[in-house]
Formats: structure tokens, C-alpha cells, sequence
């Protein structure tokens, strides 16, 4: 239990300074694409910045609109962080490196997933704001258009876990990792790739389908009503989400804590420490890389329109997704 509790406390501390450090990155990789200095001033190379704005942040003054709930424009933001939180324990850093080894992992993972968009719903009804309240309803919206296409494609790893390690316990993400010791299913499973990858992007709320904030729309979106600490929040629960969603597209397609040629090195025989070692920097390299994806793509193209999401969502992932699924199901079904 203690074990556990340190575990925790640790992977806390490291995701949450990643997290304001993704900021740091994200302005960095901006100014560099739109040919700008970015943060430079804050400390060397403007490496203190984060540090700053969450001063700021703590600093500003916490202001609620006359007309809102108090209770649950509070509980909003409250709830945001504690299920990106939540969903940071189901991360296999590295072999015995997990604060929550469930044998429902991946439904867990899910579940976490389905919910958050409650942080932002109820954001956006409790400012009693019609451009908050906008931004929430599209937030649901759009969750309902891109869920069923991420679950089919979280259902064709599962069938492809259960061929490669038939030991019971498919839905484990250490399972689903250990299944992956031959090849990544991205080589084998590219389209249930792309189709989780398209999703995590409206999962996150990140360009091009940040709908639930679209400035030019919606003043700020669900958040425009919030201020100091609150709105620094929000911000948080969404960079944890994009490093939780770069972690599970780790987990499930590119193998997780597992390197390459590692029966042919024998790192099963290392010693603890080293396959720690080990499988924590691959299993980083492998999430920083899609936090740059991430970044990447925001910066790179425009957003989507509303109906446009909804159009990708119902029209297109969710036949390839099923698609997907069936291709995959006959080829194991003829290979047995």
C-alpha cells in the first residue's frame, strides 16, 4: 500500500510538471512553425515561463459571474483535473511500473474518457453564459460522434491481444503490451491506427476540433466565464489529457515500455532497475513523440467546422472503424 501511495505521488509530480512543460513546448514548436522567439525571456531560454504563469495564475483574482452556480462553477473545474488525474494511474511506465494494474484496464481507460466531457458541460451551464453554455453542448456533441469510433478501434486491438497472447486477461493494457514482443500493431492494425489517433484529437478538445472553445466564435467557449486558478485548470486537465491520450496510443500500438530486439538482448533476464530504466525511456520517447504529434497537427491546420466533425464522425470513422473491425476478426478467425 505505501509502494503504491509513493507510486503515485511520483507519477503525479513528474505528469503535472510535464504537463506545464508541454506548454513550454507547444509555444516553443508555434513560434518555431509561425517563425517567432517565443517564451525567452523567463529564465534561460524562457524555461522558468511555466513556472510564471502558474504565479500568475495563482495570483489573479477569482471571479464569478453574479447569475452563475457557485457550487458547480466551482466543482467544474475541480472535476476536470481529478479525471485526467484519475486516468494517469492506468499507465504502464514499465514492467511492475503502474499505479493501477486492473484486468479491465482498457475499459477503465474508457470509462475515464466518457466522463470527462461532464467537467466541461457543466462549465459551460454553470456561467449562465450563452458562449459557455455553447461550448459545453458542443463538447457533448461532438463526444458522441467520435466515441464509437475510438471504442470499435480499442475492440480490433482486443481481438489482435487475445492472437497474440491467448493467457486470459486481454483487457490489461500490460497484457495488450506484452502481446506486442513480435510486432506493434500499428504494422498490423494501421487503419484502427488512424482512427484512434483522429479521435484522441476531438478527445483532448486540441485543433482541429477544439469546437468547445473557437474563439472566433465563442469568445473563449466553455471557460469564458472563468478566471485565475480555475481557468489555469482547465488548461492543466487538458495537457495531462493530451499525455494521457499519447501514453494509451503508446500502450496500444507502438508497444508501450517495450523496445525493439529486446528477446534478442534478453532484457526479460536484466535486473529490476535496468528494465525499469529501460522500459520507462521507451515508453517516454514513445509519449513525448505523440505530444509533439499533437502540437504538430494544432498548429498546422485550421479547424474543422462544427458540422464537419460530425460529417468525419458518423459518415466516415465509424463505417472504417467497423470495417476494421471485421477485416480483422474473418483474418484471425482463417488463421486459428
Amino acid at each position: 500500500m505505501l509502494e503504491t501511495l509513493i507510486l503515485a505521488l511520483i507519477v503525479l509530480f513528474v505528469m503535472i510538471t510535464l504537463a506545464a512543460y508541454t506548454t513550454y513546448a507547444e509555444r516553443r514548436i508555434c513560434a518555431f512553425i509561425q517563425q517567432r522567439k517565443g517564451p525567452n525571456r523567463v529564465g534561460p531560454l524562457g524555461l522558468l515561463q511555466p513556472a510564471a504563469d502558474a504565479l500568475k495564475l495563482l495570483l489573479k483574482e477569482n471571479i464569478i459571474p453574479a447569475d452563475a452556480n457557485p457550487i458547480i462553477h466551482f466543482l467544474a473545474p475541480v472535476l476536470t483535473v481529478l479525471l485526467a488525474v484519475s486516468g494517469l494511474a492506468i499507465l504502464p511506465f514499465a514492467r511492475g511500473i503502474q499505479v493501477f494494474d486492473a484486468n479491465i484496464g482498457i475499459l477503465y481507460t474508457l470509462a475515464i474518457a466518457s466522463i470527462s466531457v461532464y467537467g466541461i458541460s457543466m462549465a459551460g451551464w454553470a456561467s449562465n453564459s450563452k458562449y459557455a453554455l455553447l461550448g459545453g453542448l458542443r463538447s457533448s456533441a461532438q463526444m458522441i460522434s467520435y466515441e464509437l469510433s475510438m471504442g470499435l478501434s480499442i475492440v480490433s486491438v482486443i481481438l489482435l491481444t487475445n492472437h497474440f497472447y491467448p493467457k486470459g486477461e486481454y483487457l490489461r493494457l500490460t497484457t495488450i503490451v506484452e502481446a506486442q514482443k513480435d510486432v506493434w500493431f500499428i504494422f498490423i492494425n494501421p487503419l484502427g491506427f488512424l482512427i484512434f489517433l483522429v479521435a484522441s484529437f476531438a478527445e483532448t478538445n486540441r485543433a482541429p476540433f477544439d469546437f468547445a472553445e473557437a474563439e472566433q466564435e465563442l469568445v473563449a467557449g466553455f471557460h469564458t466565464e472563468y478566471s485565475g486558478m480555475k481557468f489555469g485548470s482547465f488548461y492543466l486537465g487538458e495537457y495531462l489529457n493530451v499525455l494521457i491520450s499519447s501514453g494509451i496510443i503508446s500502450t496500444l500500438f507502438l508497444g508501450g515500455y517495450r523496445g525493439p530486439f529486446e528477446e534478442t538482448i534478453g532484457v526479460a533476464n536484466w535486473d529490476f532497475i535496468s528494465q525499469t530504466v529501460w522500459g520507462v525511456s521507451w515508453f517516454m520517447a514513445k509519449l513525448l513523440f505523440f505530444v509533439f504529434v499533437f502540437i504538430w497537427v494544432r498548429w498546422t491546420l485550421p479547424r474543422f467546422k462544427y458540422n464537419q466533425l460530425m460529417n468525419l464522425g458518423w459518415r466516415y470513422l465509424l463505417p472504417l472503424s467497423i470495417l476494421n473491425l471485421m477485416v480483422i476478426a474473418l483474418v484471425l478467425m482463417f488463421l486459428q
